[in-house]
């Protein structure tokens, strides 16, 4: 993230210098430090993470981390926005470029990258495509436990999918698991569907045969993109054998934290919040409510005997909560499904 710099301290408030770090955590902690202390690292004033005492000028006291979070966030939403903005600026251009060149554009580019604009086209694509599968689907599913319709809405294309001897695979959180929906989906598709959970998953994805695949376009998932480009699948279908590999099976049980009285859950919850997300991004990311981190939170701070968030922040690093939860033995790559056809890269 862009951030004040200095010819010394070429940083932003969000990546400090080690010595930056010292004596900022050290202010944090006695709520002030000399001025003099903070002389070698005049980024902390720069970046306005220190601000003179008006009591006593000889000192310089701490902006909250709370307020520095809140600072760096709307900076950060700042950033998305204007980047948004400039997709849609560019987009507007090309389309009206390509109206220049008239029907003569190669259908093959036409075709590599589609834009499906409203629910019914986006289902249509996908029963399209649900049609012409003859080997394999892949599939993300972000979010917590699935709602009895979104499993409904789907059931009919995975039934026919699964006449036709098509092989599925789906990753959810682990959340997902506390579904009975789901148990019962996966027990009706028996030997033709395998799920797999993690922490956390991408965006929703779906993939048929390793040649068409489809990713959301918008925050609301009424627009999508429909991807044929040979690139484009196969990096997506690598990034999901890579998930795959890492995520438990349906029927396995989650593994312990490794710490005592902490669930994985929760140590999940502490490397996010030591990543200085707020608690809706945590929960949705790990596809739980906000309600329901905010009582994990509680329960973290009690269990490790923090008064308040900023020494829950000190006390998760004293615990060593702030990487990510212990991952068990990637599984062996599963065997590949039938041999999708060649595309013209000859891969």
């Amino acid at each position: 993230m862009a951030g004040h710099r200095t010819e010394a301290h070429p940083h932003g408030a969000d990546r400090l210098c080690e010595a930056g770090d010292r004596v900022y955590s050290r202010a944090v902690r006695r709520g002030r430090v000399a001025r003099e202390d903070a002389e070698p690292v005049p980024c902390l004033v720069e970046l306005a993470l220190l601000h003179p005492d008006p009591d006593d000028m000889r000192w310089l006291v701490p902006t909250s981390p709370q307020e520095v979070m809140t600072r760096l966030l709307r900076e950060m939403h700042g950033h998305v926005a204007a980047t948004q903005s400039r997709m849609g600026a560019a987009v507007a251009a090309f389309e009206w470029y390509a109206t220049l060149g008239g029907d003569e554009r190669a259908p093959a580019e036409g075709a590599a990258i589609r834009v499906l604009d409203g629910l019914p086209r986006i289902r249509a694509a996908i029963d399209e495509a649900t049609e012409a599968c003859r080997s394999e689907v892949l599939a993300v599913q972000p979010g917590g436990i699935r709602r009895e319709d979104e499993l409904a809405e789907g059931l009919h294309r995975a039934m026919e999918l699964r006449r036709r001897g098509v092989r599925m695979r789906d990753l959810y959180t682990h959340v997902a698991r506390h579904g009975q929906g789901l148990l019962n989906y996966m027990e009706l598709m028996g030997d033709a569907a395998e799920a797999r959970t993690l922490d956390e998953v991408t965006e929703r994805l779906i993939v048929f045969d390793r040649t068409v695949a489809f990713i959301p376009a918008s925050p609301d998932r009424t627009i999508a993109l429909e991807l044929r480009h040979p690139a484009l699948v196969d990096y997506l279908v690598t990034v999901f054998e890579r998930l795959w590999r890492l995520a438990i099976p349906l029927t396995a049980p989650i593994p312990d934290s490794g710490i005592e009285g902490i669930t994985h859950r929760e140590r999940s919850i502490a490397a996010l919040l030591a990543e200085g997300h707020q608690d809706a991004v945590v929960a949705e990311r790990l596809g739980i409510s906000v309600r329901t981190c905010r009582a994990h939170i509680a329960r973290l701070s009690e269990t490790l005997g923090a008064a308040s968030r900023t020494q829950l922040g000190v006390r998760i690093a004293q615990a060593g909560l702030d990487g990510p939860p212990r991952l068990p033995e990637p599984l062996p790559l599963t065997a590949p499904g039938p041999a999708a056809p060649e595309s013209p890269t000859g891969r």
